[in-house]
């Protein structure tokens, strides 16, 4: 990766932070847009352990999610929406650094899709999040333990995001189906994203990634974030948000994310809360039926 892709950013004095974004530089922006993902070494580290101890509470207070005992290592346990039962994690939205790379790569008006909060247990096969065409959507992964490739880091394909690729869509067909190249799914070209708690990676929905060498405990959770919808993409829009429903969750934006949001912040969750109402119809149909959330 070249150095302007991994350039540390730390956050400001909390004086600076109120006024100042830290944007990305016009060779970040640009290698996001060819090779769909980006490393942020150390953008929170000075609020890691505050950080932690809000994704510990929340996992205490929600009961462990799914299973109940996320700590045993025996299965993914994953709990939708996340950062939004927080007041400290529903911040992050505002961090300067956060803030700023999200401008940077989707422009001043973003929306904030969702988020969710994982204990990961084993692999993670090759997947893309998403395949989106007419605005661009992605995800910032935040891990809370030091990851490599040897115990189970996130790993991206380069290009895969540019749907209309060739080499993107055969290295993504591959990822999917490693026996047609004769390979394991942790034999397929990637990079792979050391990471230490307190660095952020962002990728593009569509680009393809996956986690190999898993232990039994990597704790970690992502902001998903999009572009501003234009009308005409508004019906695509609304079902997107409602595929949320597997979660059982009739509002895609959480209470205290919008007790705790600024005028700012605000912005951000307008256009989401204004087109979640296909989400409140399906989840209620979901309950009624005697449906199980989903597990991620």
């Amino acid at each position: 990766m070249t150095a302007s892709a991994t350039t540390a950013q730390t956050a400001p004095p909390a004086a600076a932070a109120a006024t100042a974004d830290l944007m990305l530089s016009a060779e970040q922006v640009r290698f996001f847009d060819i090779f769909g993902f980006l490393k942020l070494p150390g953008l929170f580290a000075s609020q890691v352990r505050e950080v932690t101890e809000a994704f510990e509470k929340v996992w205490s207070t929600r009961g462990g999610g799914h299973d109940g005992k996320p700590h045993e290592g025996k299965a993914r346990s994953c709990i939708v929406p996340f950062i939004d039962q927080s007041t400290v994690l529903s911040a992050l939205l505002d961090h300067p650094g956060i803030h700023g790379a999200a401008r940077s790569l989707l422009g001043d008006d973003f929306n904030y899709m969702g988020s969710d909060g994982n204990f990961y247990v084993g692999d993670t096969a090759w997947h893309p999040d998403g395949s989106h065409r007419a605005i661009r959507f992605l995800k910032m992964a935040i891990y809370l333990d030091p990851l490599t490739a040897a115990n189970g880091c996130l790993r991206v394909i380069p290009g895969t995001h540019r749907l209309d690729d060739t080499y993107g869509k055969e290295a993504l067909a591959a990822a999917m189906n490693p026996g047609s190249v004769a390979r394991h799914g942790s034999e397929i070209p990637a990079v792979a994203l050391d990471s230490t708690p307190g660095d952020v990676l962002i990728f593009n929905h569509n680009t393809a990634h996956s986690a190999w060498n898993g232990g039994a405990r990597r704790r970690m959770f992502t902001i998903n974030l999009c572009q501003h919808c234009p009308d005409s993409w508004l019906p695509q829009f609304q079902e997107y948000i409602a595929s949320h429903a597997r979660f059982l969750i009739e509002r895609n934006v959480g209470p205290l994310m919008l007790a705790s949001a600024t005028p700012g912040r605000m912005r951000h969750l307008e256009q989401v809360m204004a087109n979640d109402f296909l989400l409140t119809q399906k989840t209620r149909e979901l309950i009624a039926s005697g449906a199980e959330p989903a597990r991620g």
